[in-house]
């Protein structure tokens, strides 16, 4: 059940190093302010930091207690306070408040920001606005490569796909760049690179930039990383908009994985408490299903809960010998299996209920014709009548986005029509949430006159008219397109099935869509690794409106080991879902190549339409 890799499969590195290094860097940050203090950290660093340093580490380098980054005063009575967090204006203000009010008080303590991942200018310039610069010492803790788990790596930036893709914002990209030159700083130069997208066209450029000043020191390391491959997420936000169905990124949907654990309720426990479990390939029994459709997860649960009764069952005819060696080496490792048994199979049967409730086997069906561009008129009244029994605000969005992109933006009348219809029913407040996915090209209507010639001819005059120097607004609106049934045609996305598609036995990557639909971004990887190059895919690289934005570069090729020629590190600029993931562990064991996941967050189409609703839940 689980993917077994070929035994000519490569080793992947040890990237336990990264959380060495953001440990001791840590450590090193705390004790410039000697002696006891007390350390706020931002929400969203906490699981992250938990990942790398716990409070016992934190509590040996004299931090004395915890608070959390809030909106209300601190009553800590410590003379040294450190506040671990992102660079955000409001936690700037949060602190400049803090010691304004010691200053009214006559109080003088030391104060130390530690910022995550980076520093910004005008974190510094608010610290100045309030009058405070001077009294507080501020400093980076550089760590934005979190190892999830041995081929998952995230740098736990959500709101980078908001902040680049919605507001344009570049702030992050040095941060990517940073991340890479770390990589291959530790792992050894990566012989050749390919990318797609504009942002990861600019990472790739300023990392390369990086490379160039500090040539010096990697020149003559080994590569153990042959290739890697940059994308950005709007070149394929289909793929992100589907439900999923393989046994993870179903967890993931229901339950929510936050930084590689999660937090089951009393309804997977069956007792009174929650329990928060790290999912990774340590965990032997979710290691075996995690990449499996979920159609087959129940039935593999219960041969190992069947296995398991058998070994525990071997006690009966023991001696006290036999008995004394079953206890000191098996019986530990058992009930350790048994105890993850009963956590899997009771979230499979909370999944399985909530699933039956929403009438899941429906929306499935309605997605696949989507992606098929079939009976489009059903799938409308569906969603429509999604929207008027008011079943979520954000899986009512999430269809409307698969409507679009499928079909290349929604015809005026029907745009509006169902625009109506969704404020309506959840609220006029969703109005700027409408602005913001159309901005991001996710939710779009086409103008009259838009056949794709006019569009084409539009496109060929702004690309000749480079003069402008910048890219106009136009050339942005048009670059929204998305041509999703070309593409998908070219690329051979839907497969062309004779008879039922065998979900236990999967022959492609389309078995993480229930053999409906290949994800586009990792179809993509595929052809590039088999080509070696773009070549050959100018059409589908035009098709993205990606013309300008696809690169090859692979200039170290000489020095690498066909070994490592067979590792390839995957980088997702503004997310990536365990359903790619799944997809590219298959095609890797099919083609005995191993991949390694970077991405600035895991996402999915719930994470992806609340970054861009202007409605908190």
């Amino acid at each position: 059940m689980a993917f077994p890799h070929r035994p000519d499969a490569p080793e992947l590195p040890d990237f336990s190093m990264l959380k060495r290094l953001a440990r001791d860097q840590l450590i090193y940050l705390l004790e410039q302010l000697p002696g006891k203090k007390d350390l706020f950290i931002e929400a969203d660093l906490m699981s992250p930091l938990d990942r790398i340093a716990n409070v016992s580490i934190l509590k040996q380098h004299e931090v004395d207690k915890l608070y959390k980054v809030e909106n209300k005063p601190a009553l800590s009575s410590n003379e040294q306070l450190c506040f671990l967090v992102r660079p955000r204006i409001k936690n700037m203000r949060y602190v400049a408040s803090l010691v304004n009010a010691d200053k009214l008080a006559g109080r003088t303590r030391k104060y130390k920001v530690i910022f995550s991942p980076q520093k910004f200018h005008a974190c510094e310039m608010v610290l100045e606005e309030e009058g405070v610069f001077g009294d507080v010492s501020c400093d980076e803790w550089a760590f934005s490569l979190l190892p999830l788990d041995v081929d998952l790596l995230s740098m736990e930036l959500p709101e980078f796909f908001r902040d680049y893709f919605l507001e344009g914002d570049q702030r992050w990209i040095n941060t990517v760049a940073q991340a890479l030159h770390l990589l291959s700083t530790l792992y050894g130069p990566f012989p050749s690179c390919y990318g797609i997208g504009r942002c990861s066209k600019m990472s790739y450029e300023l990392w390369r930039k990086m490379g160039e000043e500090e040539d010096g020191e990697t020149k003559g390391r080994r590569p153990e990383i042959g290739h890697i491959f940059l994308l950005d997420r709007d070149v394929d936000f289909v793929t992100a908009l589907c439900s999923q169905v393989v046994y993870e990124g179903l967890v993931d949907d229901t339950f929510r994985i936050k930084c590689g654990s999660v937090d089951f309720g009393p309804e997977v426990t069956s007792s009174d408490r929650s329990l928060k479990v790290l999912l990774n390939a340590e965990d032997k029994v979710f290691n075996e299903i995690r990449n499996e459709h979920f159609s087959n997860v129940f039935g593999f649960l219960s041969q190992k809960a069947r296995n398991l009764q058998a070994q525990y069952d071997r006690r009966r005819g023991m001696d006290i010998k036999q008995m004394k060696n079953f206890v000191s080496q098996e019986l530990k490792g058992l009930k350790q299996e048994h105890r993850l048994l009963s956590v899997h199979i009771g979230a499979c049967e909370s999944i399985m209920k909530k699933k039956t409730k929403q009438d899941f086997q429906e929306l499935i069906k309605t997605e696949h014709a989507l992606l098929e561009g079939f009976s489009i008129r059903e799938s409308t009244s569906y969603i429509e009548e999604h929207i008027d029994r008011q079943v979520s605000p954000i899986e009512s969005l999430r269809l409307m986005c698969l409507l679009s992109i499928t079909e290349n933006g929604l015809i005026p009348k029907e745009y509006r029509s169902l625009k109506t219809q969704y404020l309506q029913s959840y609220g006029p407040e969703h109005l700027l949430t409408f602005s913001n996915l159309r901005r991001a090209g996710l939710l779009t209507e086409q103008a009259p006159g838009d056949t794709l010639t006019a569009v084409e001819s539009k496109v060929s005059k702004l690309v000749t008219d480079k003069a402008a120097g910048k890219i106009t607004d136009a050339f942005s609106s048009l670059a929204k397109r998305s041509n999703f049934r070309a593409i998908s045609k070219k690329l051979n996305l839907i497969p062309r099935v004779d008879g039922e598609y065998d979900l236990k036995v999967p022959r492609d990557m389309a078995y993480v869509f229930s053999g409906a639909y290949v994800p586009l971004s990792c179809r993509l990887i595929e052809q590039v690794l088999e080509r070696r190059s773009w070549q050959g895919l100018d059409e589908v690289v035009r098709l993205l409106n990606c013309g300008e934005l696809a690169f090859t570069d692979m200039t170290k090729e000489d020095k690498a080991s066909s070994e490592s020629l067979r590792l390839i590190l995957v980088v997702f600029l503004g997310g990536c879902t365990f359903s790619e993931i799944s997809a590219l562990r298959f095609l890797g064991r099919e083609k005995g190549y191993r991949f390694i996941f970077l991405t600035t967050a895991v996402t999915n189409s719930a994470r992806l339409m609340e970054a861009m609703s202007e409605v908190k839940a």
